[in-house]
């Protein structure tokens, strides 16, 4: 992928990847579900973003050698790190009290979220059907967390998890927004590859006083290559395509792609054995995923004019 791509590619292209990427994040959903309460959840995150890291290293040192960024890009790195790394650790603590659905849908709330940022960061006009489109994927995602019940919604009873969760996704909708703000004409592959750098380095802080503490022999193997699958696909491949889709469809429409997990998450569920949800947050699932092609309409320009001598893609 990252020797072969154009230096700019056509929009159509552009969605089909983030089409596989909501994909392939879906997974993580499940599969964090399966495995959080085998490790805490900052040692597994770091023990994800090393082996991200090692994955990376190779193709960052064929390409471009190994140079340290300046001061000002490191910062920048940390700073859209931090936001991931928040978003990461409060996914894996929230998924030990509620259900990978919920999460998935409660992550709809971002796109929402990242479009007042980017209102206010960049001005970035919103338009009528895409403010309709956010507000009727944040009506889902309320719909799915009170399981459709009014009173529920009256009084607050929300999940304990749902609420953790509901935090994280305030850090992650600053995501691609800083992506935007940070980007200086370096490749994809650099900046990938610093922010996965740094994300370690919040990590080291966070899983420092716990590392000691895990029974390292006894983690068992499955666990293992679960870290590794959420490591290179859902880590490597997905920072990488959301940081080069949001120089062409701009932060909001990159996240709308969310709106395609809570779908995603239920085939994959429903194909592992672990049935349907209940009937009653349907009507807020279909809310949410029809409102991503609603998001997606309008020009076919990019949202960030790339110059034509640009390196994103690595070239």
């Amino acid at each position: 992928m990252w020797f072969k791509m154009p230096k700019l590619l056509p929009i159509w292209a552009v969605h089909c990847l983030m089409v596989l990427s909501a994909g392939i994040v879906s997974t993580s959903f499940t599969v964090g579900a399966a495995i959080t309460n085998s490790l805490d959840p900052a040692v597994l995150l770091l023990i994800r973003y090393l082996l991200a890291v090692l994955f990376f290293a190779p193709i960052l040192i064929f390409r471009y050698g190994f140079s340290l960024p300046s001061l000002k890009q490191l910062v920048g790195y940390s700073a859209i790190s931090f936001s991931t790394v928040g978003f990461f650790w409060c996914m894996f603590e929230s998924l030990r009290y509620t259900t990978a659905i919920n999460t998935s849908v409660i992550f709809t709330l971002v796109p929402g979220i990242s479009g007042i940022y980017s209102a206010v960061l960049f001005k970035e006009r919103l338009g009528r059907y895409r403010l309709l489109a956010l507000l009727c994927g944040m009506f889902g995602a309320v719909w799915v967390v009170f399981r459709g019940d009014i009173n529920c919604l009256l009084t607050m009873d929300v999940n304990h998890g749902d609420l953790i969760f509901l935090a994280g996704c305030f850090l992650m909708a600053a995501y691609t927004p800083l992506v935007k703000q940070v980007y200086r004409q370096e490749s994809m592959v650099i900046m990938t590859f610093w922010v996965l750098v740094t994300g370690a380095g919040w990590l080291l802080l966070l899983a420092a006083p716990q590392l000691g503490q895990v029974d390292w022999p006894g983690v068992k193997p499955h666990i293992w290559f679960w870290i590794l699958y959420l490591a290179f696909f859902s880590t490597v491949i997905t920072f990488y395509l959301s940081h080069l889709a949001t120089l062409y469809l701009g932060p909001t429409r990159t996240m709308a792609y969310s709106y395609f997990y809570p779908a995603f998450v239920l085939v994959i569920d429903w194909g592992c054995g672990q049935g349907l949800p209940p009937a009653v947050i349907m009507p807020g699932i279909i809310v949410v995923t029809c409102a991503t092609v609603v998001l997606q309409r309008g020009g076919a320009e990019p949202a960030y004019r790339l110059p034509e001598n640009s390196t994103l893609t690595g070239k």
